[in-house]
């Protein structure tokens, strides 16, 4: 029951948005990050009232989901976004595909039309919990102001709670208006932490594998546990070697370390060919061994017994049989499960440290391979991939965060990263582009206003270039290096490698050229508002980029790259 203004004597009533805002005040929200219309206005109205809280606009409803997704992984909270009706939802569908990947703790509110006329098909209207319920943990709708407190602190537990992700509330323009005189209770403390079960039957089962015959796939979990020195006490403990995911959000491990052998690929076949080395693998947070293209057989072949630690119950056991998984927090159950190792150690320190003498030997071969293909290519007449990441790398400071969505040379990106700079790394880990640039805009809010760099492909850049708009709009110091090669590379070489395709046989590939026009990256900057400049000589890179992040302002750097 809507209660009138012209009967208010109880000074505790106040509009649901007023209450909305006052519940998200005591969960310590600091921004909202949206892309308002006309049901949204009650909410922008209160904000007037509610200072304190920094509203953040987007121009688009994607580019307001992946801000929040950015700023909820710098900041290790929960993003708050709201969008405006049915449409807007749909707008931020794709983004939101990706934090539910990711397992991004996102609260996203979505206004809804007055329920007073939903029977009169309103413009806009339409089931906006049904609509987001594939995407969403949990999704519902507020029909009383009384129900915001209740519901709002639901929200933001079920986006928290391992594994975590986007939620879902459906806001109607009345319920937003109407007076209430409810409590917002105060916000409970949950503790999602907990020691995986089974510890001493784990040890007993990885001690028991000869020293250099396992390996560890190393996940999200340890980056988002802050477990990597955990995973490197483990792996020096084991003498196993360890990879990254396929696929990866964030680099697990120190890049420079012996026992450091890269990401696995991204087909089944290449990933058995992998496995094969090993008698056993012990997967560290959930599915690390995504595939893209089909290939013929299993990723991990039976004869290697496979071991699972994850906060996630979803991932254990869900694709490969398992000789034992434990479910619990990384960084708890490793520092429980490290001790129990150590006391069942067959391997004396010898025999340990010569593995990582032979693992080093390997890796300095490696680099020395490295430095061969570098000099090699920085002969040819274009930039390079390789050249220009090593160029950008180079220049960015330790601590610096990257936010990667340049596909054409992340690879090269990953080899060239410091073990300093390491854990400030992330990328596109939900494979839908668009990510990104918006992404990084939230990072710098989240760690804040901190410089942040984003790489990315020329033409993931153009899925949200309104990102620009915000960061120049905040006054962000995020430098945006556009990878600009002409064309859509990463699928030119994916109908490259497989045999039968005309459009590789006859050198045509439709729809996966950008010309005809160029695109013009500096007027696109300039219209938003930043300073940028294009580089056509390696030589130039490096002063470019610390240019840039020295600015402390929002610029974009354009690199003419050649095809890979």
């Amino acid at each position: 029951m809507i209660k009138s203004l012209t009967s208010l004597s109880d000074l505790n009533m106040r509009t649901g948005a007023d209450i909305l805002l006052e519940v998200l005040e005591s969960e310590g929200v600091e921004y909202i990050f949206g892309n308002p219309g006309t049901t949204e206005l009650p909410l922008i109205d209160a904000l007037l009232r509610h200072e304190n809280i920094h509203y953040i606009l987007a121009l688009q409803e994607s580019s307001v989901v992946a801000i929040a997704d950015g700023y909820a992984k710098a900041s290790g909270k929960t993003g708050f976004i709201n969008l405006h009706t049915a449409s807007g939802l749909g707008h931020g569908m794709g983004n939101l595909i990706n934090s539910r990947i990711m397992k991004t703790p996102l609260v996203v509110t979505v206004g809804q039309q007055d329920t007073r006329h939903y029977v009169r098909d309103p413009l806009l209207y339409d089931d906006i919990v049904s609509i987001g319920s594939p995407v969403m943990k949990w999704a519902q709708e507020v029909t009383s102001a009384d129900q915001l407190p209740v519901l709002v602190r639901r929200a933001f537990h079920a986006a928290s709670y391992p594994p975590a992700g986007p939620v879902l509330l459906s806001l109607p323009m009345n319920v937003m208006e109407e007076l209430s005189d409810a409590g917002i209770q105060t916000a409970s403390k949950v503790n999602y932490h907990t020691v995986a079960g089974s510890l001493d039957e784990l040890a007993e089962e990885l001690s028991q594998v000869t020293p250099g015959r396992i390996m560890i796939v190393a996940g999200d979990e340890v980056h988002s546990s802050g477990s990597t020195q955990e995973i490197v006490e483990l792996a020096e403990n084991l003498g196993a070697h360890v990879y990254g995911s396929s696929w990866p959000l964030n680099l697990p491990f120190p890049t420079q370390h012996a026992l450091w052998r890269g990401n696995m690929p991204t087909t089944a076949c290449e990933i058995a060919s992998i496995v094969n080395a090993y008698d056993a693998v012990f997967i560290i947070g959930g599915r690390s061994l995504i595939t893209i293209l089909y290939s013929e057989g299993d990723a991990i072949p039976g004869t290697c017994a496979v071991y699972q630690l994850s906060a996630d119950m979803n991932e254990l056991g869900r694709t490969y049989a398992t000789r034992l998984s434990v479910m619990g927090d990384i960084k708890l159950s490793l520092e429980a499960l490290l001790p129990k190792l150590e006391q069942r150690r067959v391997a004396g320190k010898l025999v340990h440290q010569q593995l990582l003498k032979t693992a080093l030997s390997e890796r300095e071969k490696e680099w020395q391979q490295q430095e061969e293909r570098l000099s090699a290519e920085r002969l040819r007449p274009a930039i390079s991939p390789m050249v220009a990441a090593y160029e950008v790398i180079k220049a960015v400071p330790p601590g610096t965060t990257i936010v990667d969505e340049a596909i054409a040379t992340a690879r090269h990106v990953r080899r060239f990263i410091s073990d300093q700079q390491h854990q400030r790394y992330y990328f596109m880990r939900g494979g839908g582009l668009g990510w990104g640039m918006p992404a990084a805009v939230g990072h710098s809010l989240g760690l804040g206003r901190e410089p942040v760099v984003c790489l990315m492909g020329d033409g993931a850049s153009l899925y949200s270039p309104q990102a620009l708009w915000t960061a120049a709009h905040e006054n962000l110091p995020v430098t945006f290096i556009v990878m600009n090669n002409l064309e859509y590379n990463v699928l030119k070489n994916f109908m490259k490698g497989q045999p039968g395709y005309s459009s590789t046989q006859l050198g045509r590939f439709i729809g996966m050229d950008l010309i005809n026009p160029h695109i013009d990256f500096q007027s696109l900057g300039t219209a938003m508002g930043i300073r940028c400049c294009r580089i056509t000589d390696a030589a130039d890179i490096a002063e470019a980029v610390a240019r840039g992040l020295l600015s402390g302002k929002t610029n974009l750097i354009e690199i003419v790259i050649s095809a890979d």
